[in-house]
C-alpha cells in the first residue's frame, strides 16, 4: 500500500500538471479570453462572422467553453481522484489517520484544497481561468512534499496517539486546505484590480485575461470566512486543550503556537477590515495575503528551521 500511494502520488501531480496545461491554454487562447476576443474581432475585419456584444461576450457560454477548458476540468477531477487515492491508500499502510508528519500533513491539505477548488469550480463556472493557478499551487505544493518533506510510512510518534489529534488535526487540515484555494482569488483580484487601475508591469499584465475584480473579491471572502471559525477552533480551543493534556499545560510559547496564534491574528484582521466600511477592499486583501505567507511559514519554517514540541516533519 505505502508504494502504490507512492505511484498514485506521481500519478497525481502528473494530472494536477496536464490540468494545468489545458487550463493555461484555455486562459491564453479560450473564446472568453482577450487573446481568441482580439482573433475573432481580425475574423470579422476580415468579413468573417459577426462578433457578439460586450454584454454577451461577458456572460457565461455553458455551451461554447472550449474542449481545452472542459478537458482541463475532466482532468482536474481525475487528478482529484488520484489524490485521494494517495492519501486514503497512505492511511491503509499506516493503519491511522494520514496525518502524522508534514508529508502526510501537505497531502491531505491539499486534497481538502482541491476539492475545495473542484466545488467552486462546479458552483461558478465562470472564475474557471482560476484553474491555471489553483492546479499551479496544487503542483507546487505536492512537489514540495515529495521532495522536501516525504517520509516513510511508520507508526505515530507517542505525543500525537491522543483522540484530541482527530479533532485538532482534522480541523487546522480542512481550514488550511480552504484558506489554500481562498489565496488564487486573493491574488487574482489585486493583479485584476491593478490592471483596472492602469498598471501594465508584471504581474498586472496577467489582469487583461482575468474576470470581474468584484466576483474575486467576494469569493476570497466567503472563503475565508467559512474557513476561519474552523482554525479558530483547531489553533485555539483544541489545541490548547490537547496541549494541557499531554504536556500539562495550554501555552508554552512552542514555535508551531506562536505562529498559528500569529496566523489567526492576520485571519481575524482581514476579516475586521472586510467588515470596515472606510477599509479598502485591496487593503484588505493584502492583509489576507499576509495570513497565508504565515501559514507556508507555519508549514515549513517552523517544521524545518524550528526545534518545538512540534517537530514533527520527519516523524514516521
Amino acid at each position: 500500500m505505502a508504494e502504490l500511494s507512492n505511484q498514485l502520488m506521481a500519478l497525481t501531480v502528473l494530472a494536477y500538471l496536464a490540468a494545468m496545461v489545458c487550463y493555461a491554454g484555455e486562459y491564453a487562447f479560450g473564446k472568453r479570453s482577450h487573446i481568441g476576443k482580439a482573433a475573432t474581432r481580425e475574423l470579422v475585419g476580415a468579413g468573417g462572422p459577426p462578433v457578439a456584444s460586450q454584454e454577451e461576450a461577458a456572460a457565461p457560454a455553458e455551451g461554447r467553453d472550449p474542449l481545452i477548458g472542459r478537458v482541463a476540468v475532466a482532468l482536474n477531477l481525475v487528478a482529484l481522484v488520484l489524490h485521494l487515492g494517495t492519501t486514503v491508500t497512505r492511511g491503509i499502510a499506516a493503519d491511522r489517520m494520514p496525518w502524522g508528519n508534514m508529508y502526510e500533513y501537505i497531502l491531505s491539505t491539499a486534497l481538502i484544497g482541491s476539492a475545495v477548488w473542484a466545488g467552486v469550480l462546479l458552483r461558478k463556472p465562470a472564475v474557471r481561468h482560476l484553474g491555471l493557478f489553483a492546479s499551479l499551487t496544487l503542483v507546487v505544493l505536492l512537489g514540495a512534499a515529495a521532495l522536501i518533506a516525504y517520509t516513510p510510512v511508520g507508526p505515530l510518534v507517542p505525543a500525537l496517539n491522543s483522540y484530541w489529534y482527530v479533532f485538532h488535526v482534522s480541523t487546522i487540515i480542512i481550514s488550511s486546505g480552504i484558506l489554500l484555494v481562498g489565496v488564487v482569488p486573493a491574488a487574482m483580484f489585486l493583479i485584476k484590480n491593478g490592471w483596472d487601475a492602469g498598471k501594465r508591469g508584471f504581474p498586472y499584465t496577467l489582469g487583461k485575461r482575468v474576470g470581474d475584480a468584484g466576483t474575486l473579491e467576494r469569493l476570497t471572502f466567503r472563503l475565508h470566512a467559512f474557513a476561519f471559525p474552523l482554525f479558530t477552533f483547531g489553533a485555539l480551543i483544541a489545541g490548547p486543550l490537547w496541549a494541557e493534556a499531554s504536556w500539562g499545560r495550554y501555552w508554552g510559547w512552542d514555535p508551531k503556537e506562536v505562529w498559528a496564534f500569529i496566523s489567526w491574528i492576520v485571519y481575524a484582521a482581514y476579516l475586521h477590515a472586510r467588515a470596515t466600511p472606510s477599509v479598502k477592499r485591496t487593503t484588505a486583501t493584502w492583509i489576507a495575503m499576509l495570513g497565508f505567507l504565515t501559514m507556508l511559514m507555519n508549514l515549513f519554517g517552523v517544521n524545518l528551521f524550528f526545534e518545538g514540541l512540534h517537530s514533527y516533519a520527519d516523524a514516521g
